[in-house]
C-alpha cells in the first residue's frame, strides 16, 4: 500500500520499467486490471526522475570518445542521479574501489625490443568460448536503469566481436529475453546468488539448463551480505521503494519495506533472500544435483581459496578474482593482488583451472598486465553500464572497441 500511495497521482513508468523485466505486468495482472490508456501529457513531471540537464549545453558524439573515462563522463551527464548513484556506489569509504584501478598504475610493463609487431591477434578462448578479445562483460545488475535495451542491448554489442557476456543474477531482463536474439555461436555465463529459498534457485537453474547459449554458471561468493553503499542509500531512490524483480524472481517481486523506507537503496533491495550459508562441503554438491554446466567461482580473494577451488575440478572450471567491484567489504584486496599471490605461492592453479579477474579496468595496459600475470580473461562491469548509459548498445560497442584497440596497441 505504501508504494501505491507514494506513486499516487503520477506516472510510475520511469520508476517501474527499469527494475522489472519487460512483460511483468502483462504476465502477472489479469485483463480486468487493465483499465485503459493514460494521457501522460496531463500528469505532473517528477523532476527527480527526469534526465538531468547538461551544463555544457551539448553532448559529444560516441565516435569522439577516446577512452573509458570519457564514456563514463558522458553517461554521468545523461543518467539521472539515482541511477548514477547505484552504478557508482561502493562499500564504505570506496577504498577497494579506488585501489582496483590505482593498483595497475604501480605495476610497470617491461617492453622487449626486436619483436615483430606487424600483426596482433587478440582473439582467445575463455572457458571454452571462442571470443574476439580477452575482455568480457562481468555480471552487472539492472542495466535497464541505463537504457531501455538493458542486458539485451549489451548482448547485441557483444555479438559483434564477439565478446563473452556474463548475465547478472539481478538482471533487469530474464535470461530468455537476453539471449533470444543471440546467434548460435554467442556465449554467455549466468550468475547465481543462491537463495535462502532453495527451490527458487533450483527453478532458475532448470531454466538456465534449457538455454544452449549459456555455457557455464557463475557462483558468486564475495557478497554473502549486502555491502554498505552510501551513495546508493543517500540517493532517495524511489525505485528502491518499489517491489523490485529481476531474473531470479522471474517477475515475482521482492517486497519493499512496509514502512515505505528506502531500505538502503537498490543494492540492498536486490540482496533480499540471498543465502549467507554457502560452504565448500554443501554448496558444490547441491549445484551438481541441479546442473551439469561447469561452475565458475566468483569472488576469490586469497591464494588459499584459489588453491582449494583447483581441487574441485572438473566441476569447477574457473575462478574469478574479484572484490565485487569494491561494493562488498571495503579494504578487500584488488584482484591483481590475488593474481600475484597465486603466481607466487601456488602457480599450479593456472594449469588446473582458468583464472579470470575483474575490477578497476580502465586501459588496455591494465588488461595486458593481468594477462601477463596469468589471467585468462579480464572483466568489465561498470564500464559496460556506463557505455549503455552513454549511447545504448552502440555505447557498449564503443566501450569494447576502445578497450580492444588499446590492448592491441599495448601488445
Amino acid at each position: 500500500m505504501s508504494t501505491i500511495l507514494n506513486l499516487a497521482g503520477r506516472d510510475a513508468t520511469e520508476d517501474f520499467d527499469p527494475v522489472h523485466p519487460p512483460g511483468t505486468l502483462e504476465e502477472h495482472l489479469p485483463q480486468r486490471a487493465k483499465l485503459g490508456a493514460i494521457d501522460t501529457d496531463t500528469l505532473p513531471k517528477d523532476e527527480a526522475n527526469t534526465i538531468e540537464e547538461h551544463r555544457d549545453g551539448h553532448l559529444p558524439e560516441l565516435d569522439s570518445l577516446l577512452n573509458l573515462h570519457e564514456i563514463e563522463e558522458l553517461a554521468t551527464k545523461k543518467l539521472n542521479r539515482k541511477t548514477w548513484a547505484y552504478y557508482f556506489s561502493a562499500g564504505d569509504d570506496l577504498i577497494s574501489k579506488r585501489l582496483n584501478n590505482e593498483v595497475y598504475r604501480s605495476i610497470l610493463l617491461r617492453p622487449r625490443i626486436f619483436v615483430d609487431c606487424e600483426a596482433c591477434d587478440i582473439s582467445t578462448t575463455i572457458l571454452g568460448c571462442r571470443v574476439g578479445s580477452p575482455i568480457y562483460v562481468a555480471p552487472a545488475a539492472m542495466a535497464r536503469l541505463a537504457h531501455p535495451s538493458g542486458e539485451a542491448g549489451i548482448a547485441a554489442a557483444c555479438a559483434k566481436r564477439p565478446n563473452l557476456q556474463m548475465i547478472s543474477h539481478n538482471a533487469s531482463m530474464t535470461p530468455e529475453q537476453i539471449v533470444s536474439s543471440a546467434p548460435p555461436h554467442q556465449c554467455f555465463g549466468w550468475q547465481i546468488y543462491v537463495q535462502i529459498d532453495r527451490p527458487r534457485s533450483e527453478a532458475m537453474l532448470a531454466r538456465i539448463n534449457r538455454l544452449p547459449n549459456i555455457k557455464f554458471v557463475i557462483l558468486t561468493l564475495d557478497a554473502p551480505v549486502p555491502g554498505k553503499r552510501e551513495h546508493d542509500e543517500k540517493s532517495q531512490n524511489v525505485a528502491s521503494k518499489l517491489p523490485i524483480s529481476s531474473a531470479v524472481q522471474g517477475g515475482s517481486a521482492i517486497k519493499p519495506d512496509p514502512k515505505g523506507k528506502s531500505g538502503g537503496g537498490i543494492g540492498k533491495s536486490l540482496f533480499a533472500g540471498t543465502s549467507p550459508k554457502l560452504t565448500w562441503r554443501t554448496t558444490l554438491p547441491w549445484l551438481a544435483e541441479h546442473t551439469n554446466l561447469p561452475i565458475v567461482l566468483k569472488g576469490v580473494q586469497t591464494h588459499e581459496d584459489a588453491y582449494l577451488a583447483s581441487l574441485h575440478t572438473p566441476q569447477v572450471k574457473g575462478i574469478i578474482l574479484s572484490n565485487h567491484g569494491g561494493r562488498a567489504v571495503d579494504t578487500a584486496p584488488p584482484a591483481v593482488h590475488t593474481l600475484m599471490e597465486i603466481r607466487k605461492y601456488c602457480p599450479e592453479v593456472f594449469d588446473k583451472i582458468e583464472v579470470l579477474v575483474d575490477g578497476g579496468i580502465k586501459r588496455g595496459t591494465d588488461v595486458v598486465k593481468a594477462l601477463c600475470l596469468g589471467a585468462r580473461g579480464v572483466g568489465v562491469g561498470r564500464a559496460a553500464l556506463w557505455g549503455l548509459g552513454a549511447g545504448g548498445p552502440a555505447g557498449v560497442e564503443r566501450t569494447l572497441e576502445s578497450e580492444s584497440v588499446s590492448i592491441q596497441r599495448a601488445i
